[in-house]
């Protein structure tokens, strides 16, 4: 990737990121009659910033298809929410037991246990209330576009995806699970959700079924490739780039690629998937791809 592409990328996800923030800061009113410490858990993680790369990929597919990524803003959001709340419970010590995320303490270590797993709950229910009331804000929107992203976003982030996905990856021991089995965990515990948000923002823009259907082989691809990547960057990446511990899989006897197929064929890996995901989105079924054939880019060579 050239490095005007890389900058013009770097500066497109900078904007989404902006774009996010503003519309996350009025996802949890102030109005709300909620005890003080729950808005504060809640609004500590949601707005701890991050890469937002799941709206990204959301916005993007609005504009592949040929719609108004404006529209899909709040379908993004409502994703993110979900993002959200899935990183508070993966850092609980009953899960990963992680200490920093994002540069900062986890919730549970500001919060405690018992108020970060409600402020996941909330954020994860609050995120269908964001979707249901989507067409009241944008009438281009239909209550039947806005049906499907619930229906669809249920499934992929629950037990069919990436809950299902969180739950093999606790069940995960070195030594006897299997490299097909690490690929049912990170394609539904990563890539579900970024195929959730592909579909969501194409759905919006009216895509059709062609449409998300080579959508949907792009996410899964990317979304694989995407955490590959990350399981090397807990191997050799700079944990002050990354905002959170290296050699935490390592530590806590995880399976990853790196550990089933070494550090040189999970790379390869990586660049295969990157390649199938950009072939999905190239055969013309997309008006407007090009947003997304640069993120796919831009995700093999990142370094947090």
């Amino acid at each position: 990737m050239n490095n005007a592409i890389s900058e013009s990328i770097e500066a497109y996800l900078a904007s989404v990121a902006g774009r996010v923030a503003d519309e996350l800061g009025t996802i949890v009113p102030e109005a709300w009659d909620v005890p003080a410490p729950l808005r504060e858990s809640m609004a500590y993680s949601l707005l701890a910033g991050g890469k937002r790369l799941r709206p990204a990929f959301a916005l993007a597919a609005a504009e592949a298809a040929g719609g108004e990524p404006a529209e899909a803003l709040p379908a993004a959001c409502a994703v993110e929410l979900i993002h959200t709340y899935s990183l508070i419970h993966d850092d609980l010590p009953a899960m990963d037991d992680d200490d920093f995320r994002r540069g900062r303490p986890t919730n549970h270590k500001v919060f405690g246990e018992a108020m970060a797993i409600l402020a996941g709950d909330a954020l994860l229910t609050h995120a269908f209330h964001v979707l249901a009331t989507m067409p009241e804000r944008f009438p281009r929107v239909s209550a039947s576009a806005a049906l499907r992203i619930v229906k669809e976003l249920a499934a992929y982030a629950g037990a069919p995806g990436m809950v299902g996905g969180q739950a093999a990856d606790m069940l995960g021991e070195q030594g006897e699970t299997t490299l097909t089995q690490l690929e049912y965990i990170h394609l539904h515990k990563t890539s579900d959700l970024v195929v959730a948000s592909l579909r969501a923002g194409a759905i919006v823009a009216g895509a059709n079924e062609e449409q998300l259907a080579a959508l949907t082989v792009y996410g899964r691809s990317i979304g694989l490739a995407f955490q590959i990547q990350d399981d090397i960057l807990d191997l050799i990446g700079d944990a002050s780039k990354l905002g959170k511990s290296t050699q935490s899989d390592v530590a806590q006897g995880k399976v990853t690629y790196p550990y089933l197929v070494g550090l040189a064929a999970s790379k390869a890996k990586v660049e295969e998937l990157t390649a199938a995901g950009k072939a999905a989105v190239s055969g013309g079924a997309l008006p407007a791809p090009e947003r997304l054939l640069q993120m796919a880019d831009y995700l093999i060579t990142r370094e947090y």
